[in-house]
C-alpha cells in the first residue's frame, strides 16, 4: 500500500481588532482546498492576539473540513451538508 501525505497550512493576518485565517490543504493531487475563518475582538476584551489567532484558525479549519466533506459527498453521489455561517461580531 502506498502512503499519502496531505499538508495543511494556516495563514493568519491581523488588522486592528480583526483576525483572519485561511487554511489550505494540499498534496491530494494538483488541486487544493481552502477554508476561511474570522475572529473579531470586542472592545470590552483585553488585547490577546493569540486568542484571535486561535479562534480564526479554528474557524478556518472547520470551514476546510466542511468543504472537504462536501467534496467527498459529491464524489460519492450524496448531497452536501448544509453550510455553516459564523458570526463576526
Amino acid at each position: 500500500m502506498e502512503g499519502k501525505q496531505w499538508t495543511v497550512r494556516v495563514h493568519i493576518t491581523e488588522d486592528g481588532d480583526e483576525t483572519r485565517a485561511r487554511a489550505v490543504l494540499s498534496g491530494r493531487d494538483t488541486s487544493s482546498v481552502a477554508g476561511t475563518g474570522v475572529a473579531h475582538r470586542s472592545p470590552d476584551d483585553p488585547p490577546a492576539p493569540e486568542v484571535g489567532d486561535e479562534l480564526a484558525a479554528c474557524r478556518a479549519l472547520e470551514d476546510l473540513a466542511a468543504r472537504l466533506r462536501d467534496l467527498a459527498a459529491d464524489g460519492a453521489g450524496r448531497p452536501p451538508a448544509p453550510a455553516r455561517a459564523w458570526s463576526v461580531d
